[in-house]
């Protein structure tokens, strides 16, 4: 089972990685270059913005040092190359985003945004909608979703698009943003002091295939530091979250933010056969990895749960779950679904420094096995599905509910059933 897994893990990424390596070298043989600068000097543009206009798809618009107050649209195939996100910024103080890649005519692939700081936006730092062969990488995204407005503790965000009021309203879309995306790679950003960090969402179409690998996420106040969440229905599906540290999120509101969170809400909700392999979670606001459906379909579309896979994370020092889902104290990985849900699968993590490593509470079989469980921690599970938890570390030799090992409550195989 866990040579498949790690083999359909190395299939996904590489896949991603080889069409976005093939698509960006065709773009740099063919490409002219678009020159940006602070003064407009050597035949340069003054503004990011102009140099798109003037660009050709295929081309490299190449940035130079300096701080430009402006929201950017890419709704070409162009390369976004800035000197280098300690020089050069975009400061988007009073605008939407800092830089919306646009695919909404169609056909939008290839485009690349790297070597940037982008700050100070009302929504998103970065948005990527409805476009393929994305590349962000090796940005700094912070302190943006400015328009977030809290009172009472109920977040919302006036003047968000009516296409992501539904699913981004309370949290103005978070500092990169994927929608109806495919085949993209987030790589390598440092996303800090935003309401949520990493946004995975189909709220204008499904958003699939997508690598976000090697981000350092942390000190987002208000939601996750990355997300994968079905909210029209059309499909949040194989994504590699990978090689990411998400630390410290969620912080500012009571039970606001998981270290990665996949979440099919409810009726006609799909997030399924992602994979959460290789993170550093700690210190989160909810559980480290945190999964939920709140509602089973009645009458309606049925929810797709299944095949989410969380695999080889070193998870320590989260919260507890609040809610519905709530877990009696600090927890490594909670899963809690109303609707059935199959195919989940929890192996190769370290958790410590939680109460619970792994609490379940589902319709449905969970894999949990190969997992080091300190002597603090164990598995609850509270749901009528089972938890199948051969081969795991408790904590001591004796195995679980032995000695000073951890425990093992509800419906959990610990040992080898029949």
């Amino acid at each position: 089972m866990l040579r498949s897994v790690r083999e359909r893990v190395i299939r996904t990424t590489a896949a991603a990685l080889s069409v976005v390596v093939i698509a960006g070298a065709g773009q740099i043989a063919r490409a002219a270059t678009v020159c940006v600068n602070p003064g407009g000097t050597s035949g340069c543009q003054t503004t990011i913005s102009a140099a798109v206009t003037k660009a050709a798809a295929g081309d490299t618009i190449q940035v130079a040092a300096g701080t430009y107050k402006e929201s950017v649209t890419i709704n070409k195939s162009v390369s976004l190359i800035g000197a280098g996100s300690a020089t050069t910024i975009i400061d988007a103080t009073g605008l939407p985003n800092g830089v919306a890649v646009d695919g909404s005519a169609g056909g939008l692939s290839g485009v690349v945004v790297t070597g940037f700081t982008v700050q100070n936006a009302n929504w998103q730092g970065i948005l990527v909608e409805n476009a393929s062969l994305v590349t962000v990488w090796n940005n700094q995204v912070l302190n943006n979703n400015k328009n977030l407005k809290i009172s009472n503790g109920v977040p919302s965000c006036p003047g968000l698009p009516a296409a992501l009021q539904s699913g981004e309203n309370q949290d103005c879309g978070e500092g990169i943003n994927l929608t109806g995306a495919d085949h993209s790679v987030v790589s390598n950003n440092v996303v800090q002091n935003n309401s949520g960090g990493i946004l995975i969402s189909d709220d204008t179409g499904a958003t699939h295939d997508n690598v976000i690998s090697g981000n350092l996420v942390s000190n987002n106040g208000t939601a996750c530091g990355i997300t994968m969440a079905s909210h029209s229905g059309k499909g949040v599906f194989h994504n590699v979250v990978s090689g990411n540290t998400s630390t410290n999120n969620g912080l500012k509101l009571p039970g606001a933010g998981a270290g990665v969170g996949l979440f099919a809400p409810g009726p006609g909700s799909q997030t399924y056969g992602n994979v959460v392999i290789n993170n550093q979670l700690t210190g989160n606001g909810l559980p480290g990895v945190t999964v939920h459906n709140h509602a089973a379909p009645t009458g309606a579309p049925a929810v797709k749960f299944d095949d989410n896979i969380i695999v080889g994370n070193v998870i320590s020092g989260n919260a507890a779950d609040t809610d519905d889902a709530t877990t009696p104290g600090p927890t490594g990985i909670n899963i809690y679904s109303v609707a059935p849900m199959n195919g989940t699968i929890v192996a190769e993590n370290v958790i410590s420094q939680e109460m619970l490593a792994l609490s379940v509470k589902a319709p449905g079989q969970v894999a949990a096995s190969l997992n080091n469980f300190s002597a603090a921690t164990g598995i609850s599970n509270s749901g009528g599905g089972t938890v199948n938890a051969t081969q795991n570390w408790w904590g001591c030799a004796g195995g679980a509910n032995s000695g000073a090992c951890g425990l093992a409550t509800g419906s959990v195989w610990v040992s080898t059933p029949g």
